[in-house]
């Protein structure tokens, strides 16, 4: 304890002399007396700033060309090449700003420093100077965010009526995927019917969910668009496809959905990237839960051959559950079973 106040002591005289000396030499400015501020270490400090400018510059541009060929996603998607050419841009444009002035920064620093000699120019104000550099950043910026809702409206744009359904569901802590069955429609869902066995909770009264499919593996085919209805069945999530450039929230309530054409195979990307391991991934980037991290799928994207082969092997997710169709109301409250054909439908 005593040491401890000796330590505090000292502290606090250090603190009372410092200010006493900056009390002296305001004093001093205040009363027009003129004594030698510049020291030695002025200039130091001043040829330290041109050191930086130039370690610090070399420093940025040997990070920024090994960190770009380490961390670059590459794109697989017609939409990834609108978003990537975009970020670019941007890029570009604020690089050479952020170059320029840190230039004029430092050099300033060390050709403008403190000389006793010397006097500082006033120069208050300049109406030109103002609208120079006022309508410059603004015409710049207004370019971006213009380029920038171009490509979100493109992006956002209904998808094309050829464009291939998946719904997926973000459920804690996995994703869950949908595809219509031959009448390329998905059937009904209700909350109120989700259950250990019905995860989704599809309402099978609905003619159109007796040949949805529920796979254990998401594939898409590559040059087809993809359509994606996302919706959530608990917390939000977020569905995210790096590789594709496409991310969209998964919120209770509210369906979302996001659209992409997929350029390049699964093959094509593990020849690409020299991994034949490779995988495209999807992933939840909302943190939603203690098990957030087990929030992954894999995507496979085939070729139309390959797709059209796999799809053909899939079965309706009745097919082998024939309890699902027992004791469902249908809208004129008919009960159905798996021998009960729905008014004016086709058996289910």
């Amino acid at each position: 304890m005593i040491t401890f106040a000796i330590v505090l002591s000292i502290i606090l005289i250090g603190v009372i002399l410092a200010l006493l000396f900056r009390i002296q030499i305001l004093s001093s400015i205040y009363s027009g007396s003129f004594q030698k501020r510049a020291s030695k270490s002025n200039k130091i400090n001043a040829v330290l700033f041109l050191l930086f400018l130039i370690v610090g510059g070399v420093a940025f541009i040997w990070s920024f060309q090994n960190a770009e060929a380490r961390i670059h996603i590459p794109v697989g998607s017609v939409h990834g090449v609108w978003i990537d050419d975009m970020f670019w841009l941007t890029m570009v444009i604020i690089g050479i700003v952020f170059v320029i002035t840190q230039i004029l920064l430092f050099y300033y620093s060390y050709r403008y420093q403190y000389k006793d000699e010397k006097k500082a120019y006033y120069f208050p104000h300049n109406n030109k100077l103002e609208i120079i550099w006022t309508m410059i950043p603004a015409v710049v910026m207004a370019l971006l965010v213009f380029k920038g809702w171009k490509t979100w409206t493109k992006i956002t744009d209904p998808a094309p009526r050829e464009a291939m359904v998946v719904e997926i569901v973000g459920k804690q802590f996995n994703w869950i995927a949908r595809y219509p069955g031959n009448d390329n429609a998905l059937g009904t869902v209700r909350t109120n019917l989700i259950d250990a066995t019905n995860e989704l909770g599809i309402d099978f009264s609905d003619q159109r969910s007796a040949d949805d499919i529920l796979p254990s593996e998401i594939h898409i085919p590559k040059g087809r668009p993809v359509l994606f209805k996302i919706r959530s069945r608990d917390v939000i999530h977020s569905f995210y496809l790096p590789h594709f450039r496409a991310q969209m929230h998964a919120v209770p309530g509210m369906p979302t959905k996001f659209w992409f054409v997929p350029t390049k195979t699964t093959a094509d990307m593990a020849t690409e990237t020299g991994n034949p391991d490779f995988k495209y991934e999807l992933v939840c980037n909302q943190i939603c839960g203690a098990n957030h991290f087990a929030m992954r799928a894999v995507v496979i994207v085939d070729e139309p051959e390959e797709y059209q082969k796999w799809m053909s092997a899939q079965k309706a997710f009745v097919a082998d559950k024939p309890e699902l169709l027992k004791n469902i109301k249908t809208p004129q409250g008919i009960v159905l079973d798996s021998k009960t054909e729905a008014p004016g439908k086709a058996a289910l």
